[in-house]
């Protein structure tokens, strides 16, 4: 048996499709008598195209990844879907005017017209491989385009068997493909490492379809017409049976590819699935997991050997780990052996926004120097409507520990959650001048999309009711708008929380932060008997702060952690020296500092904003070195002789690459 599995655009071209790469090694490893190979058609189509036209690295992320909301990437191929390449032309228009820029609506409806000539090259390509089977998968903006490849193929050579799997085909999804598609004669619901072996088996065997109903999750056809939905999964996979990728041809398809040019390569590794957070907390609008929220991860032993696996055989140390969230025990087990390793890898992951600085310290050792943290809003009234489990100054202590640590930061501002007003926004607008030294939002602050899966979604009596499927599916696929909500994962709803006014107000402030933060910087070195605090922000005229008082050191010191202005009293009293000292005093020191914006207050908190400079320890003795090289400086000198010190060793926040 030959199995050929194709991956088609808009999956990433810098990254080896991880689901793909598991698949081809259940095949190769569970399947006697077959062989199984990876089709990259999505580096296929970056030669194909840009032959034809100016297209670049920049538009193939847009479809990839910027437009997902937008579903341009899907409409691009529903023409190859639907054999039309005019199809729904006039709809598209009509509906993204004023979404779109002429350019971008120039370009999306050229390639809408040309890719039906593509696919049919892949498809034609396909046949002459041979193979029994073909797998597809679908995720994110790649439906139209493995589903027009799958009508393309079966009309060429009908006995081949077409099957997809993805995260596009999770329950309810999935059965709708199958329903809607009959050119797709297999739907694989859920993780496809156990099932799709399994199918092949059956196939290989000539088993009878009875057979076909024991495969949880799967789709397929009685008497080859009606439309069978097997039940889906009783639970996840556990950790033992997920796979290591085989990425076996990749990196050799990408060095003969125009896209060579266009990115850095990195390898896509995976330690655990599901979240831990989502089992007792699922976040109001995330969708992510689909039906087995259940968290699950590798061993350490076994993830760190596929890390060092997959760092070895592909000679490529930039690795993108698709965790929906760190395994904390990774932080004692799998980070340390990594750092102890010399490997100089590059990883980008998720973690939570309440991480301490030592464990950020720790992946940054590691070589995690990308993290998302899922921030999401700087309010914590906001926040406990998404159910984060975090607060405002927790995450802008994260977001200060982060540039302290080396790391640089992944995240984005939401708004539009029930029950939010503009009064819990306010206070985070005035206060934004203060963080432009820290990483900003990737973009402006975006309303929140009802996603498949989420509370939101199952759970009308948060705030969302009546949801239909997002526009962009009525004029991508031909189906009506019941078929259309079973197949879709986003879905418009009525716009709840903060009006425009708002939103305009808070997004200018975004942008203005974007705009200057690599001009921005505050830190601060921490001298023993005297903090000093260098700043050089836009909004504020002062450009060096000696905090010599001990009272106002200690308080200071405090605000390393979030703090009420009662916690700090009663913590920074407690030596008999500084005992008579009020809560006014507290207070008062609290109002200058956020004024000077040192501090960031929400919800009766304040944390201190100033990452420490580097080399601390050396700017002491430097500091040392000069009081004693010169007997009796006078106080002006000296402090001289401070700043000079902390400006020219204090280094900027990082800013996102």
């Amino acid at each position: 048996m030959r199995v050929l599995l194709l991956n088609m655009p808009w999956s990433p071209i810098d990254l080896p499709s991880l689901a793909l790469g598991i698949l081809k090694r259940s095949v190769d490893e569970r399947v006697a008598g077959a062989t199984c190979d990876v089709l990259h058609a999505n580096l296929d189509f970056t030669d194909w195209i840009t032959r034809r036209t100016e297209f670049s690295a920049e538009d193939y992320e847009y479809y990839a990844l910027s437009s997902y909301f937008l579903g341009c990437g899907d409409w691009v191929f529903s023409s190859a879907l639907y054999d039309d390449p005019a199809w729904k032309d006039a709809e598209f228009t009509r509906a993204m005017s004023g979404k779109l820029r002429s350019k971008r609506m120039q370009v999306t409806r050229e390639l809408h017209a040309m890719v039906p000539q593509f696919v049919e090259e892949v498809a034609r390509r396909v046949v002459d491989l041979a193979p029994d089977v073909v797998g597809l998968t679908s995720t994110f903006q790649q439906n139209t385009a493995a589903l027009a490849a799958a009508r393309h193929i079966k009309r060429l050579a009908p006995h081949i068997v077409t099957v997809m799997g993805g995260a596009n085909c999770d329950a309810e999804q999935g059965a709708a493909v199958h329903r809607n598609f009959p050119f797709v004669d297999f739907v694989i619901r859920g993780e496809g490492e156990d099932a799709f072996p399994r199918l092949l088996e059956a196939l290989r065997d000539g088993s009878p379809s009875a057979a076909l109903t024991d495969i949880a999750g799967l789709c397929h056809r009685a008497h080859g017409t009606s439309s069978v939905a097997n039940p889906m999964p009783a639970g996840p996979l556990p950790p033992t049976a997920i796979l290591p990728p085989d990425y076996s041809g990749y990196f050799e398809r990408l060095a003969g590819s125009v896209a060579r040019n266009w990115v850095e390569p990195k390898l896509v590794v995976e330690g655990a699935r599901g979240c831990w957070w989502g089992e007792k907390h699922h976040c109001t609008f995330c969708g992510l997991n689909g039906s087995f929220m259940e968290f699950r991860s590798k061993s350490p032993d076994t993830f760190y050997q596929e890390i060092m696996d997959l760092a070895e055989r592909h000679r490529v140390l930039d690795m993108y780990v698709v965790d929906n969230i760190l395994d904390m025990r990774y932080l004692s087990t799998v980070l340390p052996r990594i750092i102890d390793s010399g490997y100089d890898l590059r990883m980008h992951i998720e973690i939570k926004a309440n991480m301490r600085r030592p464990q950020l310290q720790i992946l940054a050792d590691a070589g995690l120097i990308y993290v998302q943290p899922g921030i999401e809003s700087l309010n914590s009234r906001v926040l406990d409507l998404m159910d984060k489990g975090v607060s405002g100054c927790q995450n802008v202590r994260m977001l200060r520990d982060a540039a302290e640590t080396g790391l640089s930061v992944s995240w984005n501002y939401l708004h539009g959650f029930p029950g939010e007003t503009a009064d819990d926004y306010a206070p985070v607008i005035r206060q934004l001048p203060a963080l432009e030294h820290l990483n900003p939002p990737v973009d402006l602050s975006a309303r929140i999309a009802i996603e498949r899966f989420s509370p939101y979604f199952n759970r009308p009596e948060l705030g969302f009711t009546g949801l239909r499927p997002e526009e962009h599916y009525l004029f991508t696929y031909d189906l009506p708008e019941e078929e259309l909500h079973d197949l879709a994962y986003v879905f418009q709803a009525p716009e709840r929380g903060i009006g425009e006014p708002t939103v305009t107000q808070l997004n200018e402030g975004i942008a203005a932060w974007k705009k200057h933060h690599t001009d921005a910087r505050l830190t601060h070195a921490d001298l023993g008997d005297r903090i000093m605090l260098v700043s050089r922000r836009r909004s504020f005229a002062w450009h060096t702060l000696c905090l010599t008082d001990p009272f106002a050191v200690a308080v200071f010191r405090l605000l390393d952690q979030p703090h009420s202005p009662t916690a700090l009293h009663r913590k920074a009293t407690a030596d008999l020296a500084s005992a008579h000292h009020t809560l006014q005093d507290v207070q008062a020191l609290l109002d200058e500092w956020t004024t000077l914006g040192v501090t960031f207050t929400d919800a009766g908190q304040y944390v201190h904003i100033a990452p420490a400079a580097v080399n601390q320890e050396l700017l002491r003795l430097d500091y040392m070195r000069h009081v004693h090289a010169r007997p009796l400086p006078d106080p002006a000198e000296e402090r001289a002789v401070e700043e000079r010190a902390v400006e020219d060793r204090a280094v900027p926040a990082p800013a996102l690459p």
